[in-house]
């Protein structure tokens, strides 16, 4: 194993004990980094980590450039660009704080990208959707439970599965949770939310310690031969796309729609944006502000019925005025 690729494993286990990384964030670097390695490998036969300079990380973010995605056949957009990116420059951090001589992670900028679209519900069509589910049936108030939730609170769907039935105090009617990074917040239940949780609750009669289970005959088992029932989050997602299918929303409804519908809904009605920030439990506030994109063309109503009145009524008295001077 050359230096370079074991200052990479060293690193990949820095990510996850000493940053407490998740697994997923530590995979998706791995990834980046190994298809980064193999191509400097090939390109200048890379072998220790003083070889990565400024000039050889240029030459890769253009070979990234003219990339063509495996899936669209199209060129790789800015956001993947920066993607493969950014975990370079943690790397380079990485390496720069334990005495290495390589390029400073700041000499490399991340390109600018188009500004990030995002999908919301209309309340039309919100409503549309948390009525979906038929809670005359089992599946139905378990699917009912998980939309409300998910809207009621902007939990991430990742955050939503990991979810016992302990971790929601439905006295208080709100409850911690750990985010990325393990960032822990609070979070609140509607009534609405409450209500649909507590109809789930009393219907169930298994023992999984899930607040989410499939509903199955078929029992499968986790690596330790345990019966795991817990629904995953690809499951949830087939979930909520599949009741904003039968209600005719032509979107791809995701649970993070509902995310950024419940982020959307806040705005919109006057919450402030560092309120919402900590609610959904983003680090930067810049994060968050993607959301301004899609609550401020609301202003614009609120600009064309005021803006311009007052003004247009003082012409009209000069006006009036003007005409009684020249009429004495």
């Amino acid at each position: 194993m050359t230096q370079t690729r074991q200052l990479l494993q060293d690193y990949l286990g820095y990510l996850e004990i000493e940053k407490q990384r998740s697994i997923r964030t530590t995979e998706s670097y791995q990834r980046y980094l190994e298809r980064f390695m193999r191509w400097a490998e090939q390109e200048i036969q890379l072998s220790r980590v003083e070889q990565l300079t400024e000039d050889l990380i240029r030459k890769y973010r253009i070979w990234l450039h003219h990339r063509v995605d495996g899936k669209t056949g199209e060129a790789l957009t800015k956001k993947t660009q920066n993607y493969h990116i950014i975990p370079i420059r943690s790397f380079l951090g990485y390496l720069t704080n334990r005495g290495f001589n390589v390029v400073s992670p700041s000499r490399i900028e991340l390109g600018k990208q188009e500004d990030r679209h995002i999908d919301f519900l209309e309340p039309d069509e919100l409503d549309q959707l948390l009525n979906a589910p038929d809670t005359k049936k089992l599946h139905g108030k378990r699917d009912k439970a998980i939309l409300e939730l998910l809207f009621s609170t902007g939990l991430r769907v990742s955050e939503l599965t990991a979810l016992n039935r302990d971790s929601v105090r439905m006295d208080a009617g709100e409850f911690s949770i750990r985010g990325k990074r393990s960032k822990i917040r609070i979070v609140f239940l509607s009534e609405r939310a409450k209500a649909a949780l507590i109809e789930w609750m009393n219907a169930r009669t298994d023992i999984d310690e899930a607040l989410f289970v499939r509903l199955v005959k078929t029992k499968s088992t986790d690596a330790k031969g345990q019966i795991n029932l817990r629904l995953t989050p690809r499951s949830v997602q087939r979930i909520v796309n599949a009741f904003a299918q039968s209600v005719g929303i032509m979107k791809n409804v995701t649970p993070h729609v509902l995310r950024h519908s419940y982020a959307t809904d806040m705005l919109a009605a006057g919450a402030d944006l560092r309120s919402v920030q900590e609610l959904l439990g983003h680090t930067n506030i810049s994060t968050t502000q993607i959301y301004t994109h899609v609550t401020n063309p609301r202003l614009k109503e609120i600009y064309e019925k005021f803006h311009g009145k007052s003004g247009q009524g003082e012409n009209k008295q000069e006006e009036s005025g003007a005409q009684s001077e020249s009429n004495t």
